[in-house]
């Protein structure tokens, strides 16, 4: 039979099921359910103009509630309507079913389940984060419990199946697609709730390094995304063994057209294994210098103190020359160099130059700032100062700005001078000029 003969005879089906239909409505019990129907219509509608604000003003006062539970009474108000009909419906088709037969109740039961079904999708949809692809779901989740309960669904699946594509042996339909269509979307919005909330809960692990918790959600993302794909496609009858071969082609052409690609994947899993950097450390890289701020599968997010965001390769990371200043610890060593008037008493320069590093702020006092001399030079006696620090993230340059600052305070209340360079001319006479040079004129 081929597809048009199908489509004829499901048409024709169709336009007897819908005669019979519409000779039915004119019964007069049929008339009552419409208008029982109407009825509780309208009254599910002026009920939400009464309960809707009421809700809402509720809402406004819980302000120390989750966000999650906000958000889920916010979508229970917009579809407060829907709620009150269903909320209504029920109870008079289960009323009509005591004091009446069955048959008698059919139209509202048959509304009722298409209005809790429609509810149930709606809600069910929320959880899609992709605008577009939550309209797509909810509009074919909405005609298929239709189609469900009306009763047309295997007129549907023949229509369906009459149109598609062969390939040899194996023939894919327009129902086989729709099949994986809405399985895979239901599956992969399942896993990507579930990655989630696994992540939610890793994080708060404090037995766990930063590192592992994100190679831990990674692993479970690829898992649970893999998982679903694979069942998905298992379930509506795709034979995953005869894409082994065309998989592998694509992995040696992958190989060598992503060779930077799959060098950065697999950087960033040996990054998080050997955790030689983590969210939160602050590392140099060439002219950058920031702090991590999160590690993904292909880079490293590192902030500058001037807000700029670097997105550098975790290739990059392995190869070249890091600088991590809180691998092991916090604390941050600094030194500056200055020098004093060979006049001063270098005795007292070191102890003042102490005194004045300690008072700044963010110097850490349990590791005391030191002083050494480390030479004298041509104008000066040069010193070196050194002092730890344990927040490298809150800018290196403004620490050493506040302990020069510090430094020409203390030097200027104790006496002590910063020297700049000097130097002496002398004008030679003509009989120590030497032979054979002369004087210009």
């Amino acid at each position: 039979m081929t597809p048009l003969d199908i489509i004829s005879e499901i048409a024709t089906g169709l336009w007897a099921q819908a005669h019979l239909f519409l000779t039915g409505m004119m019964r007069v019990w049929n008339l009552y359910q419409l208008a029982i129907l109407a009825g509780l219509i309208v009254a599910a509608v002026g009920l939400s103009y009464v309960v809707g604000p009421l809700l809402h003003n509720w809402l406004r006062a819980q302000e120390g509630w989750p966000k999650w539970r906000l958000r889920l009474f916010l979508v229970l108000h917009r579809r407060l309507r829907l709620i009150l009909f269903v909320a209504l419906i029920w109870p008079v088709v289960w009323v009509m079913r005591e004091v009446t037969w069955p048959s008698r109740s059919y139209l509202l039961a048959a509304a009722g389940s298409l209005a809790f079904a429609w509810l149930v999708i709606a809600l069910l949809t929320r959880l899609i984060a992709n605008t577009f692809l939550r309209g797509i779901v909810r509009i074919v989740g909405w005609i298929w419990v239709t189609l469900v309960i009306v009763g047309l669904t295997d007129e549907t699946q023949r229509l369906f199946e009459s149109v598609g594509l062969s390939f040899g042996e194996t023939r894919l339909t327009l129902w086989t697609v729709l099949q994986a269509m809405v399985l895979l979307t239901a599956l992969f919005t399942l896993a990507r709730f579930l990655s989630h909330a696994s992540a939610a809960n890793i994080s708060r692990v404090e037995d766990i390094s930063p590192s592992m918790r994100v190679l831990v959600v990674k692993f479970l993302q690829l898992l649970l995304y893999g998982l679903a794909l694979f069942i998905g496609l298992k379930s509506v009858g795709v034979d995953l063994t005869g894409l082994a071969v065309l998989s592998g082609a694509i992995g040696v052409g992958l190989g060598f057209g992503l060779q930077k690609v799959v060098s950065n994947l697999v950087s960033g899993v040996i990054i998080l294994l050997d955790k030689s950097v983590k969210p939160g450390d602050v590392i140099s890289l060439g002219e950058t210098f920031g702090w991590i701020n999160s590690l993904g599968a292909r880079y490293v997010s590192v902030v500058t103190r001037d807000g700029k965001e670097y997105l550098i390769p975790n290739e990059d990371l392995i190869t070249g020359q890091v600088v991590n200043w809180s691998h092991s610890d916090d604390f941050v060593r600094l030194d500056i160099f200055f020098g004093t008037a060979y006049g001063d008493d270098p005795h007292l320069v070191r102890k003042v130059a102490v005194e004045a590093a300690a008072s700044v702020d963010r110097v850490l006092t349990h590791k005391a700032p030191v002083c050494h001399i480390v030479g004298f030079g041509d104008s000066s006696v040069d010193y070196i100062l050194r002092f730890w620090i344990r927040d490298p993230t809150q800018g290196l340059t403004n620490i050493r700005g506040n302990v020069y600052l510090a430094l020409w305070d203390a030097f200027r209340a104790n006496g002590i001078s910063i020297p700049f360079p000097q130097r002496e001319v002398r004008m030679l006479k003509d009989e120590e000029a030497g032979p054979g040079f002369e004087l210009p004129d």
